[in-house]
């Protein structure tokens, strides 16, 4: 996309924000830009789940037609313009801390990655292998926001989360990460080594899977850096 429709997209996406629920001719009007270009940019928000219509009240319109449309944007929308719910996240867990110390951050770390894993348990432990096992786990954090894959490096299997919603929160609070890795190790079975993380400054967070039992003949991956092999 030319940089310039980037910048008109943005304004248009930031008018919405601002004045939705609003129509298309609302929005070409305060831009100063044809109507055509305002829905062009519009359909292209719709096919990225950024924006999403309702009819205007019957009360509002003129003649028997069709009702006009109004455009508002979705969470995900929304999202382009960012948010303060980290900073509140962070408030809320330091004021946590604060009032019931570090037991009550790692409860809280607890209940939250309880809430992440428990609806994906059954699928995971069916699997017969780690490779399996590792699999599925990537997928159900996949439908959780996390972006996540997983494929076989060296003696184990590597998953990787490629996003991570609560990064920003997890940076000042390291127990949502060493929750998280517990987790992974009780679902698979297995012993687990976390080597990255996006909340401590990499591209990726890299979890490395055995294929052998801890105290085996086995040996883990080194870490390389962080980053995926």
């Amino acid at each position: 996309m030319p940089q310039h429709d980037g910048k008109t997209r943005r304004a248009v996406a930031r008018l919405l924000l601002e004045q939705g629920p609003v129509t298309a001719a609302a929005v070409a009007e305060e831009l100063g830009i044809s109507p055509t270009a305002v829905r062009r940019h519009i359909d292209a928000l719709l096919a990225d789940g950024e924006v999403l219509t309702r009819d205007a009240p019957r009360q509002t319109q003129r003649g028997r037609g069709r009702p006009a449309k109004l455009f508002l944007l979705t969470d995900a929308g929304r999202a382009r313009f960012g948010h303060a719910y980290d900073d509140l996240a962070v408030a809320a867990i330091r004021f946590l801390a604060q009032t019931g110390g570090e037991e009550a951050v790692k409860a809280f770390a607890q209940s939250r990655v309880d809430a992440l894993v428990e609806g994906h348990r059954a699928a995971i432990v069916a699997q017969a292998t780690p490779a399996d096992r590792a699999k599925a786990l990537a997928t159900a954090l996949t439908r959780e926001g996390y972006a996540a894959s997983a494929r076989h490096v060296g003696v184990g299997e590597q998953l990787c989360q490629h996003h991570c919603p609560v990064a920003h929160v997890a940076a000042e609070f390291p127990q949502l990460c060493e929750t998280e890795t517990e987790a992974f190790a009780n679902l698979l079975g297995s012993h687990v080594q976390r080597l990255a993380t996006i909340a401590s400054g990499h591209a990726v967070c890299t979890t490395h899977i055995p294929n052998v039992q801890p105290g085996s003949a086995g040996k883990l991956i080194p870490d390389d850096g962080g980053e995926p092999a």
